[in-house]
């Protein structure tokens, strides 16, 4: 079904609407890793551009001008900007039954979103030190702040995921939220294996969201990275 090319920028093969859509963001997963995943299970034909790192680099420094608030991942539909990865999937997501069937659905997926970036802005203390993105001592900020802040978020997923009892985290089909957690859930089981073993339901919805075919096509396909 995809195809890529053997550069840095990836080419769905799909048929799609006429719209032409670019992704741009660092050679890494991170925070465009969501966006990607939203717009393969929304079958959308897209550029994949990859900007090297480091952060300071001379392709980011050039590029960094152009985007509305300096900051990536920017998808470009048609020429036009739209900054935030959490703004670029729900973009793409209400426009393909991605964002939850109903209002009070749509609500909760932003307030899981939301939720989770709280928690990846302690927990990412931690794991960037663990994963050679940043220097640190791994030890403490594992006890001052992976831990607790683990310990403080998934719980509240575990919960949520046996309330739906779909297997999904909102209603009964999948909407992007799903691919934010089952990536985090994917990066941090690499990181550390045994983090996540008191929730089981966190790592069986991580497997289910996983092998939606044209997530788990990506995830085949996409250059190996951490994260």
């Amino acid at each position: 079904i995809f195809s890529f090319s053997s550069q840095k920028s990836h080419h769905f093969s799909r048929l799609s609407a006429m719209s032409v859509y670019k992704l741009f963001y660092f050679d890494i997963r991170g925070r465009g890793e969501v966006v990607r995943q939203t717009l393969a299970l929304a079958g959308i034909p897209f550029e994949d551009i990859r900007l090297p790192r480091p952060a300071d680099g001379p392709q980011w420094a050039e590029f960094k001008s152009k985007t509305p608030f300096g900051q990536m991942p920017v998808l470009e539909v048609d020429g036009k900007q739209i900054p935030q990865a959490f703004a670029i999937s729900r973009f793409i997501a209400s426009q393909h039954g991605l964002a939850g069937a109903t209002a009070f659905e749509a609500a909760w997926v932003d307030a899981i979103a939301d939720q989770w970036k709280d928690f990846h802005t302690e927990f990412s203390k931690f794991l960037f030190v663990k994963l050679g993105f940043r220097e640190g001592n791994e030890k403490l900020l594992k006890a001052e702040h992976g831990i607790p802040s683990l310990d403080n978020f998934f719980p509240l997923i575990e919960k949520q995921l046996k309330e739906t009892g779909s297997g999904f985290l909102v209603g009964d089909s999948v909407t992007w939220v799903d691919l934010l957690i089952a990536e985090a859930v994917q990066v941090i089981s690499t990181a550390e294996p045994d983090f996540l073993d008191a929730f089981p339901e966190v790592l069986k919805h991580e497997q289910k969201i996983h092998a939606i075919p044209l997530i788990k096509k990506w995830i085949e396909n996409r250059p190996e990275q951490r994260r």
